[in-house]
This record gives structure tokens, C-alpha cells and sequence, in this order.
């Protein structure tokens, strides 16, 4: 009975998923729900500009936007931010940090999906998921080490936001089905290493968390356009 429920939701999700693509090709698009400019200071921290990589700029479409900045504080902690701007071509312009990561050497410890208090949003939550990675990293003597990373992430469409990559591809299907146009939407990474390994006075995951969270917490209201729900 297990094998004969397991074959009909293969082909239940087989079924929808080749759906998409029978999906009406929609020009309009709604306007964006954020700001691309992230802020030079999110409250003690100093942002600096990073350079998009030429590999990014070249898989991913024409119309991609992009905003990516490190943030540091006075203590010597860093804070990497990026937002990922779809274009008309959604398909190839954002996807879930998963997909990427470990072709930068990282491996995904965990995952889970967490909430951040912003009481800006209606319901004074933010959904986000939250990555544990793993790298080693090489040594000048010819050892390694091991290198920890959290990294937060979501997306925000103009009236939407949400921390599931497969969430969001459904609410396509919604729009261009029941409404006619394509969200652009957002794809949002804050990240930091963990530093309790390699520095004396250096954080551990618990207090990395608390300081990401609470950075996000100051960032989302600086850039927010929409009231996303």
C-alpha cells in the first residue's frame, strides 16, 4: 500500500511540475517590493560595496540587479549582504543559496526555517531560512581547518515575501495563472562566519545568531518598499 501511495504522488508531483511549463508566457510585471541601494550604516555597522563576480554576471540574465556590501562594526565583525534582483527572465535570475553554495566550497550542514521579530510586517515576523555550511580551508603548513557560516536568506516579491524557494514558485504559478503578471522578486542572503575557532575573542554559533538576527532586524525597514505580506 506504502510503494502504491509513494508512485501516485511521483506522479502527481511529475504531473504538476510539467504543468509549468504548459504556463501562460506573461509580459507584465509588478513593480519591485525592494529597495536594490542597501544603506552605507545599519546601525553600528559601516558598509562597503563588493564586486559582483564575472561569473555571476554571466550565467545569470541581463536584467539581473544586484547590491552586495560587507558590513563590519568597531569590534571587527563581518557581515555580508547581498540581494539578487530578478528580471523578466525569473528562471535565470534567482535561486535558492543551496544550489550555489557548494560550488564555493560549501557544504550544507543544516537547514531550517526560522522567524525574525521585524515589527515593521503586519504580523511583526519575518520568515527566513537559516543554512549551517561547512568549508575546510587550507593551511599555510599544508593542514586544514574548518570554517563555519550561517546564513540567513529569503525572497520578497512586491506584495509577497517568503523564506521557501518552492513557496514562491507556486505563488508564480498563482500570478500568471490568476492575475496575468510575474512578481519580480528579491532573493535577500545575510551571512557571517563563525569565529569562536579563529579568533580569541571571536563568536560561537549562539552569538553569531543573535547578531545576525538582530542586524536583520535593523536592515529589513531600510530597504523594505512594500508592506509584503
Amino acid at each position: 500500500m506504502t510503494v502504491k501511495r509513494l508512485l501516485l504522488l511521483q506522479g502527481v508531483m511529475l504531473l504538476g511540475f510539467s504543468g509549468i511549463f504548459l504556463l501562460p508566457k506573461v509580459t507584465n510585471i509588478a513593480p519591485q517590493g525592494i529597495d536594490l541601494h542597501l544603506p552605507e550604516f545599519v546601525g553600528e555597522w559601516y558598509g562597503e560595496d563588493q564586486q559582483i563576480g564575472a561569473l555571476e554576471l554571466e550565467i545569470l540574465a541581463n536584467d539581473t540587479g544586484f547590491a552586495r556590501k560587507l558590513y563590519r562594526n568597531g569590534r571587527g565583525d563581518e557581515i555580508f549582504v547581498s540581494i539578487v534582483l530578478s528580471g523578466h527572465d525569473l528562471d535565470n535570475s534567482i535561486h535558492r543559496p543551496e544550489r550555489c553554495l557548494p560550488a564555493q566550497g560549501w557544504s550544507v550542514a543544516d537547514s531550517e526555517r526560522v522567524t525574525i521579530s521585524v515589527p515593521e510586517l503586519p504580523k511583526g515576523r519575518l520568515p527566513v531560512t537559516r543554512l549551517y555550511n561547512l568549508r575546510k580551508q587550507p593551511l599555510p603548513n599544508g593542514n586544514f581547518i574548518t570554517i563555519h557560516n550561517l546564513n540567513f536568506y529569503w525572497f520578497v516579491g512586491y506584495d509577497n515575501l517568503t523564506a521557501s524557494h518552492l513557496e514562491r514558485t507556486l505563488i508564480d504559478i498563482r500570478d500568471r495563472v490568476m492575475r496575468g503578471y510575474n512578481q519580480r522578486w528579491a532573493y535577500i542572503t545575510v551571512a557571517s562566519t563563525i569565529t569562536d575557532n579563529l579568533d580569541r575573542f571571536g563568536r560561537d554559533e549562539t552569538e553569531t545568531d543573535a547578531m545576525l538576527r538582530k542586524f536583520i532586524e535593523d536592515l529589513y525597514p531600510k530597504i523594505a518598499k512594500t508592506p509584503a505580506k
